[in-house]
């Protein structure tokens, strides 16, 4: 027997597979978005884009913006009784109405 792999994308199937008629890649306009700080949005992964993807523990949490680093983008999430920071680009986060 060999020895199980747990890599980041492990026990992610459902979150990380598309829908058939929504695969390829995302629009532009949502890779070029520009969020200002204080934004609240939601972390839904785009399994198509690899790069600038959180854990997928994170999938469908809510965060705020909190600034920027390069392309991408700081959250702050709650996380039980503690506060995180994950980074994020913008491909895998959702406007979310206020």
């Amino acid at each position: 027997m060999g020895k199980r792999s747990k890599g980041l994308r492990s026990k992610s199937r459902k979150k990380l597979t598309k829908h058939p008629r929504q695969r390829g890649a995302p629009p532009v306009s949502r890779v070029v978005r520009e969020l200002p700080v204080g934004t609240k949005v939601a972390i839904i992964l785009d399994p198509s884009v690899v790069k600038g993807q959180p854990h997928p523990r994170y999938h469908g949490r809510i965060g705020v913006v909190q600034g920027q680093r390069g392309r991408a983008y700081l959250l702050e999430i709650r996380d039980g009784g503690s506060i995180k920071k994950v980074i994020s680009r913008p491909e895998h986060l959702r406007l979310v109405k206020q």
